[in-house]
């Protein structure tokens, strides 16, 4: 009895160790998704070996995948890399993947996350998974996105977000859902809106759209221009080789110059201390929501500097949007009551 107790108590160590090895960095969440679907991976069983490779510890137990064939390759190959507490993860290329969350009561509304990171990565723990706790504990059905990196392929995020909508909508009826709404925050942000102005067919077409500091603008005086060079491609290069394409593509992805009628409902809170992501940003894109006749709020609080997201205080002790924290809740929560 005692050699069999010892054995075990040996494998517990040798897989405790493995994963330390494998997972550096955890979210301060217990929730775990109910599925993890992968995009693009060809078959399931590739699927459960990737689950079992991914640096990534916010996973489901079991793994599937659409198989679906992907727009664009941003020529990142080899195992992805997290190498930051906020979930930070880097290289998502034929692993892209949305994790499902579903309430014990649905409200009949869900919610597709994508996380900022410049387009550089996807930092789905401030921006993913702690979203997911919040919409989750009040009845939301929640998708987390971990989309492909563009890397100068602006086609490439879009088509992994237009992809997790399809698959919504083609199931809304069987999880009881009536709407279905996008949130991003930063570059995420940018890809929201994108989302919201840029979309194939009312399939495509979020119900709803929140945006957290959001990248707006890729061109200065206030764009954020390494965002935009992360989707487009190096400017300087690009005009060089077609100047006419490059100016088109600025126009395309300063998003506020996409705002139509048809855009969705939209609701923004961003803080006027953001030094990342300059306030004209989301100020230009309501202007354009307002234009439009668009039913937007946009709410600015004084700090809050940039990527406050949903780290508040059930995740952290330091929340950087101090006692705006439950004012921007409720706005939210109040907000949504009425999509």
């Amino acid at each position: 009895m005692k050699k069999t107790i010892l054995i075990i108590s040996l494998i517990c160590m040798v897989l405790g160790a493995e994963a330390k090895t494998r997972y550096k960095y955890y979210p301060n969440t217990e929730l775990r998704p109910d599925r993890t679907v992968f995009l693009y991976v060809p078959t399931v069983k590739e699927a459960k070996k990737a689950l079992k490779q991914i640096p990534d510890p916010t996973h489901a137990k079991k793994a599937e995948t659409l198989a679906l064939t992907p727009v664009g390759d941003n020529g990142y190959r080899g195992q992805e890399n997290m190498f930051d507490p906020n979930g930070a993860t880097f290289g998502i290329n034929e692993w892209a993947r949305f994790d499902l969350y579903f309430p014990k009561e649905s409200n009949g509304k869900m919610v597709v996350v994508t996380p900022g990171g410049g387009y550089n990565c996807v930092c789905h723990y401030i921006e993913g998974i702690y979203a997911a706790d919040w919409f989750v504990e009040r009845g939301y059905t929640v998708a987390v996105v971990k989309y492909r990196l563009p890397n100068g392929d602006n086609r490439i995020p879009l088509s992994d977000v237009h992809n997790v909508l399809r698959y919504a909508r083609e199931h809304q009826q069987e999880w009881g859902i009536s709407k279905i709404g996008i949130i991003g925050f930063s570059a995420g942000g940018h890809l929201a809106a994108s989302a919201s102005v840029l979309y194939d067919d009312a399939a495509t077409r979020p119900d709803f759209s929140i945006l957290v500091y959001p990248v707006i603008s890729v061109v200065e005086p206030y764009g954020h221009v390494y965002t935009g060079q992360k989707l487009i491609g190096n400017y300087d290069q690009l005009r060089q080789e077609d100047d006419m394409k490059l100016e088109a593509l600025l126009y395309k992805y300063n998003l506020f110059n996409m705002v139509t009628p048809d855009t969705p409902p939209t609701f923004m809170v961003l803080s006027a201390d953001d030094k990342e992501v300059e306030p004209m940003n989301s100020i230009a894109y309501y202007h354009s929501l307002v234009y439009c006749g668009v039913p937007s709020e946009l709410h600015i609080y004084q700090h809050g500097i940039h990527g406050f997201g949903f780290n508040y205080y059930k995740f952290t002790n330091d929340d950087w949007l101090y006692d705006a924290r439950d004012n921007f809740f409720e706005a939210l929560e109040r907000w949504l009551s009425n999509r």
